[in-house]
């Protein structure tokens, strides 16, 4: 293997144009590879010994020869490899395998940063996805001035983070990680001196060497609050610096097109991480109160440990520049009484601004900051309070001839503080609507004995609940005795209340509603907010926005239905004023696509947008969508720009939530500018979305009658297999690991709902994650080659030239075949047929999987014809080279897997054998990037 690591690079295929690495553009990433590759060698040499390596190229090369020919000899000769391998090595040849995946990735990312960087010192068109570019394209558009300040006035952007358990890296896995990438970039930042660079290579040395002795894997499972800690810490890693970054890099390309205006802070940031309860019995009251307290106390002491330096930083005498009178009374008003400062105005005031917010985070029980105020000072009210003071300062230096001082830490401050506030993050509530139903039912019961509200029909229940949100009356009461459920929730919205009067309103702003079916869904939440004080009769005022979730093939259906007869309660159009007369709707991807299949999902989200847009155009209200995306194509993921720019006309209206889920967040917030651009993504998607778009763009109605067609087809073969296929469950489980998968101390959600093994029970991550370790990727294509089949037998003539046409006129199209492009070139029907081999019943394994192998072979065929491609992604070369560099490193972790899996089914519970299995989850997962 040490050879074979450190001659990687120079053994890759040739590149595109023909060079053979020295002047292509890929020459610094195989250098990086090469380099990463020899210390991992060196790394495992040293740890396990030389015996190891022949092992481990041994299995590298059966493999390779494997995916050439699955049915030739290289399958017994590596079954035979595997079979014979003694227990005690395979956790260290797995481990070399994983980490080279790790480091792959590493390699890539920072390749993908550079490659940036080169691009952004090029005299050439901005690159797609900047802000740069979308205000490039505004002005060729001719889009007035005052229309992109009422674009920036109205616009919403937030990506909200969950703690979805597809995120199989510890947090001490990818701080060594972000090591190893600051010293590969330091290598590209400087011209190192020999010395340097023997330095740099040394520490890369301690780091993969930390790295190989510390434990890929959890040993107990994840508790919410460590969920909340690791979601914390992407916001040292970009959110904190990187977002002030943003306004103050867009501000200046407006000023720079003659829009000199200052931003207000469309893009923030949003959680679920501690409010998301559905399905989740460890997310409780005390769980919420921690993870608002520890956002707080992270936001406070990023405000504190600026203000210190900014205080270092603004010595400026008064004798020497003047101050504005404001500025002297902060000044004035300082505990600070030094003599040394006593002409020193400025630092004075940030004295005194330092000792303020020393005081509210002990009255937020943050407790003391690291240094102690120099004296007492009363605590701020709220963060507006803070800005106040802060904008005293700036304004002072501006009036004086310091505006550099006030535009540098100062202003990333005060935008850091506008985005962030004394909250962090938005967290959403959301729990299951048969939740609230049941609580209510309970709640009602006690008031009105005899109310049977599980018995009434839904005119009845939403002619109760009108009627109960009138009044300003409790309905629970302190001399009653509930359920623990209904405790729990009511304990849930009075914690929220709380966080409104501690944080601010901004702290819990959204109640999401999983499985929202009917209005009532809607007015039980509303009643429940009413309890807490959230929901204000009299006033007809209410505090949160509540947020209906449509997940199913049927409520998506139903969704324009549900939501026109909610629009068209007059009572809740009262509370729907105090909101701003915006209505926030949340589209589920992952348990669409479960139900009815990639292809399926894909077009009834995009009809329910189209039937949602004209419903809240008739009642004249503004929508705002939640996209619930994963980070796999069968949940939802992909490219987030595509996506975007691939809704209908209308469906962005300035204002966008979308979910990152799983190893995504870490895979695009790990790193200060691969997080950065991701955030400016998203920003200018949205941004081109709603200003670009003109109503011309939505599709010609041939294409959407063919889509239907389509879908109805897809979604026919996919419920046939899945739902009505005997021992389709019994095969699943066999042949994936989602059993061990629920063993893997990755998450504190359950993977089922319930104790049931049905599918229509299992929670769509894992269903999801289980069908990519296996390497079919299923819920990402499964129908699609039966439904193109079917319509090219009933147009044989003009039915290709049709969907070619429709692939490049319609980007929701493309966005769909882009995305199942990407996933099929993950896909592996070799290595899923030695998974398939897990299945004890030989008749059920054959009749399942030659269906899978067939429809996999036709959608791969229909893909290419469509798109016009030789092979799977020919228009997408980066990723591409990517699979191609790292899968020869993946493809051992499968056969390793299987294996430890047979071994583990056979009665063998050695612990090494169950590490084994879930250190090749772990790896695979890495290599994958994008599984969950």
């Amino acid at each position: 293997m040490l050879d074979e690591l450190r001659s990687f690079a120079g053994a890759l295929p040739m590149t595109l144009d023909g060079t053979n690495g020295r002047d292509d553009k890929d020459l610094p990433l195989r250098d990086d590879i090469r380099l990463l590759g020899r210390i991992l060698g060196d790394t495992v040499r040293e740890q396990r010994g030389g015996a190891a390596f022949d092992t481990v190229e041994r299995i590298r090369q059966s493999s390779i020869r494997f995916r050439r020919d699955e049915d030739g000899a290289a399958r017994e000769e590596l079954e035979h490899t595997l079979n014979s391998l003694p227990r005690g090595d395979a956790i260290g040849i797995i481990r070399a395998f994983g980490f080279f995946s790790h480091l792959a990735n590493i390699a890539e990312d920072q390749h993908h940063i550079r490659r940036n960087r080169a691009h952004a010192f090029t005299p050439s068109a901005p690159r797609e996805g900047t802000m740069a570019h979308a205000l490039e394209r505004a002005r060729e558009a001719n889009v007035s001035p005052d229309r992109l300040r009422r674009f920036f006035a109205e616009a919403m952007v937030i990506p909200v983070l969950t703690a979805h358990p597809t995120e199989v890296r510890r947090k001490s896995m990818i701080d060594r990680d972000m090591e190893v990438a600051e010293l590969l970039a330091e290598r590209d930042r400087y011209e190192l001196t020999s010395g340097e660079e023997a330095a740099n290579e040394a520490a890369l040395r301690r780091a993969i060497l930390t790295l190989w002795q510390t434990n890929l894997l959890r040993r107990t499972r994840l508790q919410v609050v460590d969920e909340v800690n690791n979601g914390l810490a992407y916001y040292d890693y970009v959110f904190l610096a990187e977002l002030p970054r943003f306004y103050a890099d867009l501000e200046a390309e407006l000023a720079a097109m003659g829009v000199a205006t200052t931003l207000p802070s469309f893009l923030r940031m949003g959680s679920w991480i501690g409010g998301d309860r559905d399905g989740n019995p460890f997310v409780t009251a005390s769980v919420l109160r921690d993870a608002l307290k520890l956002q707080s106390s992270k936001a406070l002491r990023h405000y504190l440990a600026e203000l210190r330096l900014l205080g270092a930083e603004l010595s400026l005498d008064s004798r020497l520049v003047e101050v504005s009178p404001s500025l002297g009374e902060l000044a004035a008003r300082s505990p600070d009484r030094s003599p040394y400062r006593r002409y020193e105005p400025y630092r004075r005031a940030i004295t005194g601004i330092y000792a303020r917010l020393a005081a509210t985070a002990r009255a937020l029980d943050h407790g003391d900051p690291l240094q102690a105020p120099v004296g007492h000072a009363a605590a701020y009210e709220n963060s507006d309070e803070l800005l106040a003071d802060l904008a005293i300062v700036a304004n002072s230096l501006l009036a004086n001839g310091s505006a550099l001082l006030a535009n540098g830490r100062l202003k990333n401050l005060r935008r850091a503080v506008d985005v962030f506030g004394f909250h962090l993050a938005a967290i959403d509530l959301r729990q299951n609507s048969v939740v609230h139903e049941r609580v209510v039912a309970e709640l009602l019961e006690a008031a009105q004995p005899g109310t049977n509200y599980l018995g009434l029909t839904e005119s009845e229940r939403v002619s109760l609940l009108l009627a109960e949100l009138a009044t300003a009356r409790p309905l629970a009461s302190a001399f009653e005795t509930y359920t623990p459920e209904t405790t729990g929730e009511l304990a849930i919205v009075r914690a929220a209340a709380k966080a409104h009067r501690l944080y601010g309103p901004a702290s819990v702003p959204h109640y999401v509603i999983s499985m929202a079916t009917d209005v009532s869904d809607v007015l039980e939440v509303g009643v429940l907010l009413k309890e807490a004080g959230l929901l204000h009769p009299r006033e007809g005022r209410i505090d949160l926005d509540i947020v209906p979730l449509f997940e199913t093939i049927a409520d998506l259906r139903n969704s324009a239905q549900v939501m026109d007869a909610l629009l068209g309660t007059p009572e809740y159009m009262r509370l729907l004023e105090s909101r701003g007369r915006i209505q926030e709707v949340m589209l589920g991807y992952s348990d669409s696509n479960k139900d009815g299949g990639f292809l399926t999902s894909g077009w009834e989200l995009y009809k329910a947008e189209i039937g949602l847009v004209e419903v809240f155009r008739r009642h004249d209200v503004g929508i705002r969508l939640f996209h619930g995306r994963g980070g796999s194509v069968g949940r939802g993921g992909g490219p987030s720009y595509q996506a975007i720019l691939a809704q209908p006309p209308g469906a962005v209206q300035g204002a966008i939530r979308i979910t990152e889920q799983g190893e995504v967040i870490a895979s695009k917030y790990s790193n200060a500018e691969l997080g950065r651009r991701n955030l400016e993504t998203l920003a200018a998607a949205t941004f081109e979305a709603t200003l670009l778009r003109p109503e011309a763009a939505a599709p010609r109605p041939e294409y959407l009658d063919l889509m239907e067609r389509l879908s109805g087809d897809a979604y026919r073969a996919y419920r046939n297999l899945v739902y009505e296929t005997d021992g389709f469950v019994r095969f699943f489980r066999e042949a994936t690991v989602v059993s061990e998968i629920a063993n893997l101390n990755i998450g504190s959600r359950p993977a089922s709902r319930k104790a049931s093994e049905k599918i229509e029970d299992l929670r769509a991550i894992p269903w999801v994650f289980s069908w990519a370790q296996m390497r079919l990727m299923l819920p990402g294509w499964y129908g699609f080659g039966s439904a193109v089949q079917s319509w090219l037998e009933a147009e044989p003539q003009t039915g290709m030239d049709t969907l070619r046409a429709m692939y490049r006129e319609w980007p929701f199209f493309q966005m769909l075949l882009s995305n199942m492009d990407m996933v099929l070139a993950k896909s592996d029907i070799a290595i899923a047929s030695r998974y398939a081999e897990l299945v004890a019943d030989i008749a059920l394994r054959e009749r399942i999987f030659s269906r899978l192998r067939a429809e996999w072979q036709a959608s791969i065929e229909a893909l290419l014809a469509i798109m016009e491609q030789n092979q799977l992604l020919e228009t997408n070369p980066l990723l591409a080279r990517s699979i191609r560099n790292r899968f020869p490193y993946m493809d051992p972790l499968n056969h390793m897997q299987i294996e430890l899996l047979r071994r583990y089914r056979a009665g063998d519970g050695d612990e090494d054998v169950v590490t084994g299995i879930h250190l090749t989850i772990n790896g695979i997962a890495a290599g994958l990037r994008n599984s969950g």
